[in-house]
């Protein structure tokens, strides 16, 4: 009896030494979002185990957990999806990356944490992450308009909403998010940032003839930065306006399409002129 729980014990060693050399870390490239913004999360699984790793063949190998720091209840609509397998030889990092958000109901502000498992079949073993911390921020709305959506003749059209939403990011930097939801905002499509706004800027916004999105406001002491946005919520272009005599501002020209009147456009690094260098000249050596 004794011998049989000594091998127990030296199994249940060896199983934990084991797992002890499997990590799951998670990483986040910001800490604060927008109620209904992406949460795209990075797992990074590092095998030190001395033997090979098959992963991704069950549904469950990587699962989720997100709760409140203040014991709100989160609901989960979803199993977060992450099938594909893989092999992991030891000493190899792999990284799966996935966004929580559609899998998850985080529409109240508060502070998260994650937690991330990994599922190791052939071992029966789980191995889970330190819990990563982050917050749910709300924002004040500065403008929105309902829209209707393209490709609808003949029938009345679907109606969606644009809004854009100012917030404080990590209480020192403004932010400008453009969100698209229904008409009530009972279900929000998307929340894009398009990016730092300073204080005093007002966002000039404008609906174009496509139900493109136009948005221009000011980012720094002379520079004002322009955006489109599609029916989707993608940010399809960026420009940079310098203030030069007159202040940038939207308007519209002769064919009904949204322009930025005033100001001076900066090239894109796609427009930038390609310098050709001189051709290399050869001095001979003196005899």
């Amino acid at each position: 009896m004794k011998k049989l729980l000594l091998m127990l014990g030296i199994l249940a060693g060896l199983m934990l030494n084991g797992r002890a050399q499997v990590t799951v870390e998670v990483v986040l490239d910001q800490d604060q979002f927008l109620p209904g913004e992406a949460l795209p999360v990075a797992v990074k699984i590092t095998n030190l185990s001395g033997q090979p790793l098959h992963l991704g063949a069950e549904r469950d190998w990587l699962t989720f957990t997100v709760d409140s720091v203040d014991g709100f209840v989160v609901m989960k609509n979803s199993d977060v999806p992450v099938a594909g397998e893989f092999d992991l030889a030891s000493s190899q990092m792999a990284t799966k990356r996935v966004d929580l958000a559609p899998s998850f109901m985080l529409t109240r502000s508060g502070r998260y944490h994650i937690v991330a498992t990994l599922r190791i079949k052939e071992w029966g073993a789980q191995v889970a992450s330190t819990p990563k911390s982050f917050d749910v921020i709300n924002g004040s709305v500065l403008w929105s308009q309902n829209f209707g959506l393209p490709g609808s003749a003949g029938h009345e059209p679907e109606v969606r909403r644009y809004s854009l939403i100012k917030a404080n990011y990590k209480m020192s930097q403004l932010r400008l998010y453009v969100q698209v939801s229904d008409p009530v905002d009972a279900r929000v499509y998307s929340v894009k940032p398009i990016g730092p706004l300073v204080s005093f800027s007002a966002p000039e916004a404008q609906v174009d003839p496509q139900s493109q999105l136009h948005v221009l406001y000011q980012s720094g002491g002379s520079l004002f930065s322009y955006s489109v946005v599609d029916t989707q919520g993608e940010i399809v272009s960026r420009d940079i306006y310098d203030y030069a005599n007159h202040r940038p501002r939207l308007g519209v020209d002769d064919q009904g399409n949204v322009v930025v009147v005033g100001g001076v456009r900066r090239l894109n690094a796609g427009e930038m002129p390609l310098v050709k260098m001189p051709d290399e000249v050869q001095i001979p050596a003196h005899p």
